[in-house]
């Protein structure tokens, strides 16, 4: 049985994720996704959410393609997490491309291509976007 475990923020959770979580999943048996805290975010990270964590948990949670959620609460868990579930395969996607390297020591390392055109951040301009324009509108 192969485990495999991702991490992320998961807001405005959209087709992207579904592909991300689509094609780690196929790589093994399990998929473990852990999920940012939103004080993770907002103190390591830089970056607030517009859901939040524990509604982004239970959206995870409903994926067909996920076996178990994790809280994601610092950048150092990841060791623990993949010795703890004794993971096989680390996935991210390919914007992360050589960022988690040194887990190799650990489990193998796989970045996956991005779903061209859509991410949460272009999500989030969008919507700022839209939100200016029906200001000015008004």
């Amino acid at each position: 049985m192969k485990t495999i475990i991702t991490y992320g923020t998961f807001d405005l959770f959209h087709v992207g994720h579904v592909n991300l979580l689509q094609r780690a999943k196929a790589l093994g048996d399990r998929l473990i996704v852990g999920v940012s805290t939103d004080e993770f975010n907002l103190n390591e990270k830089g970056k607030t959410t517009i859901v939040p964590f524990e509604h982004r948990v239970t959206v995870l949670q409903s994926c067909r393609h996920v076996d178990l959620v994790v809280p994601e609460q610092s950048w150092r868990q990841k060791v623990d997490d993949i010795q703890k579930y004794q993971v096989d395969i680390f996935v991210m996607g390919d914007d992360w491309s050589g960022k988690f390297d040194d887990l190799k020591t650990f489990s193998e390392v796989v970045y996956l291509p991005r779903t061209k055109n859509i991410s949460s951040t272009a999500l989030k301009q969008a919507m700022a976007v839209l939100s200016q324009l029906h200001q000015e509108l008004n």
